[in-house]
């Protein structure tokens, strides 16, 4: 099994269905609570590269603290964004999941299943019924 690491919020749902697919295909991966430990500089700018993204499509734009900085305004950085998300890890989008095959912002959880090296072994639904995985392993989208 190749080694897959997922950066993982327990509270967010498309984080918890990104999991539960890593798991589905029989891989029990390095889980990185990044709330309690947060990449650092060099990891965030890494794992921003390696999603092909810019930081302001790695920034999470929901929830009060994103406007209360004003992080919407043009006029930011992808440097200063960056410091924003160090400073403030809740502003990383999740889930980022990092394996041999690629790293991805996985928005929706399904885009996990383009960068997995092992097939689906049961059925999958999302947390809100969305099926995903139909009986044969096989993506239903």
């Amino acid at each position: 099994m190749s080694k897959v690491t997922i950066y993982h919020n327990p509270k967010c749902g498309t984080s918890r269905n990104t999991l539960a697919l890593i798991r589905n295909a029989g891989i029990e991966p390095d889980v990185v609570l990044y709330l309690e430990s947060p990449p650092d500089s060099g990891q965030l700018v890494k794992l921003i590269q390696d999603c092909g993204l810019s930081a302001r499509e790695v920034l999470r734009s929901k929830g009060d603290l994103y406007d209360e900085l004003q992080l919407q305004d043009s006029k930011w950085t992808d440097d200063q964004l960056i410091d924003f998300m160090i400073a403030h890890p809740i502003l990383i989008n999740r889930p980022i999941v990092v394996t041999p095959l690629g790293t991805r912002l996985c928005r929706p959880s399904e885009l996990v299943l383009d960068i997995l090296d092992a097939p689906q072994q049961a059925p999958f639904s999302k947390e809100d019924g969305e099926v995903v995985i139909d009986a044969q392993g096989k993506r239903v989208k």
